[in-house]
């Protein structure tokens, strides 16, 4: 099914995700890339975040520096990666073809397929939560699974629509979430709670976990950010893209858990249920309206996670039409909120970390590749000569292998397995610096020309 290109459906097929979009759809307004990167942060996720530094021991003084290193180390290589979208037309994961080759591409697309699935269910547990909390009031309280359900719903539709309805959701409805929750965030800070002083010295595994916390709450937007930049004209300015893509993630993120840290002493626990109840009970009267932009805003989060899921079961090679791919996405995350509900702290802050051992590498890779080459010479002036990428699997794809199994291995530090080295470093985890930076050494140091050709048949990358 073919897309209008004036209407809000994106084309079904899977052959569309695989292609770069043609220029005469390339018509997104600028300013969508800062709300597509600014909205989905909207939530109490970087409140949780916040507040959980507090649990590891930081004070405000500590927690503040972490979350200003932590956003900024973890920000702007996704800012970075979202300069790829424009010149190539192509949604992240097939952008990588050129490092990774036909076949390598596949393994990191599934692990991105798995964890979109992963943060649905993140996402959604606050939300349905909210959900409940918000019809209590009027004496209509749900049960869970009905009110996850109701959310997953939403979200998967506007998963189906595509692109279009995505974008759409994040500017407007963001907008509208931005200035609720600044209004909560203010009364919230003034009423919540006092700044907390330190007692002991923060040690320095303490610090490198929370930064590494921190750094992986944005970082995990990099595997979909140009996602969300292809439908811009091919000539867009990189530089503006990074800037307003880094401006989005940071205005999000960092006032977010600020708050979150100011806030901690009012909150029985680093959980969403801790959390709501203590913003419900801080807005008085308007308790009603942040309770309904909180579960509001896992739409903008988990419309965004179900539509870039889709294109990655895609490009893993499993060629279903977008719907199927968005349904079944949604069906999983239901099923893994409704199972891990119970466990949310622990397996949020396991999660976070452990999504970026294959993440960082990947990343490194991936814009080592780009920026080597100067964006492929801006994707040859899009698509009059194209870039082809290699078939099969590339010496790249091999480093992202050893290196996101290496950096396992060696580094992690979660309740399920604490390498050797985090265990000498007295539970510091860096492996997600190490990955990065040793998968885009490594990738670079071996890395030739672009490879460039002319378009064969329809000039498809």
């Amino acid at each position: 099914m073919a897309a209008d290109p004036h209407g809000l459906m994106e084309d079904l097929s899977a052959a569309s995700v695989c292609q770069p979009v043609p220029e005469a759809r390339k018509t997104m307004p600028m300013d969508r890339v800062f709300w597509s990167h600014f909205s989905p942060n909207l939530g109490p996720g970087g409140w949780v975040t916040g507040a959980l530094l507090v649990s590891l021991g930081l004070d405000f003084r500590t927690g503040v520096l972490a979350i200003l290193i932590g956003n900024l180390v973890g920000a702007f290589p996704v800012a970075l990666a979202a300069a790829i979208g424009p010149s190539t037309g192509l949604t992240q994961m097939e952008a990588s073809r050129m490092a990774l080759g036909t076949i390598g591409v596949r393994p990191p697309s599934f692990l991105n397929w798995l964890y979109c699935v992963g943060w649905d269910a993140v996402n959604n547990v606050p939300a349905a939560a909210a959900l409940i909390s918000l019809l209590a009031l009027a004496g209509f309280p749900p049960p869970f699974w009905l009110a996850l359900g109701v959310l997953a719903s939403i979200q998967m539709v506007a998963s189906i629509y595509g692109h279009h309805v995505v974008q759409a959701l994040q500017k407007y409805l963001g907008g509208g979430l931005l200035i609720v929750f600044a209004a909560i965030g203010v009364t919230f800070a003034v009423r919540g709670g006092g700044v907390i002083h330190a007692t002991h010295p923060v040690g320095l595994a303490t610090f490198l976990l929370a930064v590494g916390i921190l750094v992986s709450f944005n970082l995990s937007w990099a595997t979909y950010s140009s996602d969300y930049t292809r439908y811009l004209p091919a000539n867009a300015e990189p530089k503006r893209v990074v800037k307003l893509a880094l401006a989005g993630l940071l205005l999000s993120a960092v006032p977010f858990q600020i708050l979150g840290l100011l806030t901690a002493t009012s909150i029985a626990e680093p959980s969403p249920t801790a959390v709501i109840a203590s913003l419900q009970h801080a807005m008085g009267p308007l308790g009603p309206l942040a309770l309904a932009a909180i579960a509001l805003s896992s739409i903008t989060g988990n419309s965004f996670n179900d539509n870039t899921a889709s294109y990655s079961l895609i490009s893993a090679g499993i060629h279903i039409p977008r719907v199927a791919a968005a349904i079944i996405t949604a069906s999983l995350g239901y099923v893994l909120a409704v199972a891990g509900a119970g466990r949310y702290a622990t397996l949020y802050t396991d999660y976070l970390l452990v999504t970026m051992y294959w993440i960082a590498p990947w990343c490194g890779i991936v814009l080592a590749d780009w920026y080597l080459t100067g964006g492929h010479s801006a994707a040859r002036a899009v698509y009059g000569q194209v870039l082809r990428p290699p078939a099969g699997w590339t010496r790249g794809a091999t480093i992202f292998v050893v290196t996101s199994v290496l950096t396992i291995l060696l580094f992690s530090t979660s309740s399920l397995y604490t390498g050797p080295v985090a265990t000498w470093l007295g539970g510091a985890d860096i492996g997600y610096y190490i990955g990065f930076l040793v998968a885009a050494a490594w990738y670079a140091a071996g890395r030739g020309k672009g490879r460039i050709s002319k378009p064969a048949g329809n000039g498809v990358i």
